[in-house]
């Protein structure tokens, strides 16, 4: 029976699901995994919840959020891919030793699209001492734009992933100031479902974990440009050598776990910096949202 995978968002972050397509890791590892494009992530969830689709990729995130709004959610996390943030702040004049007070009185753009990376960046802030509100980010205009107003000198810096990072980096109208999976740990992206599907087809499920472990270490060893060349269809937009270089910074920052086990300490560095920004009502137990038991059988 076919797994209908929905896709959260189209991010090269995301590229070891796409992999495991590209790779054949799904087939070789006997299971029929389809793609269904999703417009955004609340979507993706909706799609879940319906039963229009079986499994999505996503963030922790929401899954806690809705559990936090209705204690009957069924949804669970079960196999762990990006487990740091792959968010970084580029500034336009260089910082080797930047600081987060270095944000005061600057023009800095933050994320708008989705809200863990200034949950989580907002957090890295607070424990610095100082209070994120009142840097006064702005968060009313997309990466793309934030992209340019960087490079057309009306930002001062900006908060974004790849490959709009190394197209900055690459071109020298930006320069690294922090890359936030420098900060160790935080859930960011796990394949999810509803408890009911994780029972009943327990057996497709564990084959489809098994595939996407195959699948991080195939990321682990492989040199990047033959990455990026596999994966071209999915970001034909992206010049072949910005492509490398985002996967190569991201394998270097340990974005990928090295297996798909969900680790508390992940977990909880997410769930602190969601109470911190209210994100939470009250605190949500890891085993409430994830189960590890699928993961832990693909790896033994």
């Amino acid at each position: 029976m076919t797994i209908r995978l929905s896709e959260n968002f189209r991010a090269l972050f995301y590229a070891p699901f796409y992999a495991a397509h590209a790779t054949g890791a799904f087939t070789e590892a006997g299971v029929d995994v389809v793609l269904v494009p999703s417009p955004s992530p609340p979507a993706a969830v909706k799609a879940l919840l319906a039963g229009e689709v079986d499994v999505m990729w996503g963030g922790p995130l929401r899954v806690m959020m809705l559990r936090d709004s209705d204690p009957r959610s069924d949804l669970v996390c079960f196999c762990d891919v990006v487990a740091r943030d792959p968010f970084f702040i580029i500034g336009r004049t260089p910082r080797p030793d930047f600081r987060f007070t270095d944000l005061e009185g600057l023009r800095f753009a933050t994320v708008a699209e989705v809200p863990t990376p200034w949950i989580c960046l907002a957090d890295d802030i607070r424990r610095a001492g100082i209070d994120p509100v009142a840097l006064a980010p702005l968060s009313d205009r997309s990466m793309e734009e934030n992209e340019a107003a960087l490079r057309a000198g009306t930002l001062d810096a900006v908060h974004l992933f790849q490959p709009h990072a190394e197209r900055l980096l690459a071109s020298g109208a930006g320069h690294l100031w922090y890359a936030a999976a420098t900060r160790g740990r935080t859930a960011y992206t796990t394949l999810v479902t509803r408890r009911g599907v994780l029972g009943h087809r327990q057996d497709e499920l564990l084959k489809m974990t098994r595939a996407v472990h195959l699948t991080l270490g195939w990321f682990a060893r492989t040199p990047a440009p033959e990455i990026a060349d596999r994966l071209r269809d999915y970001f034909p937009d992206v010049a072949p050598a910005i492509f490398a270089g985002a996967i190569e910074r991201y394998r270097a920052l340990g974005l990928w776990g090295s297996d798909p086990v969900i680790r508390r300490e992940g977990y909880d560095r997410l769930h602190a910096a969601m109470r911190a920004a209210g994100a939470l009502g009250r605190d949500i137990a890891f085993e409430d949202c994830v189960d590890t038991k699928l993961a832990e059988q693909a790896i033994s």
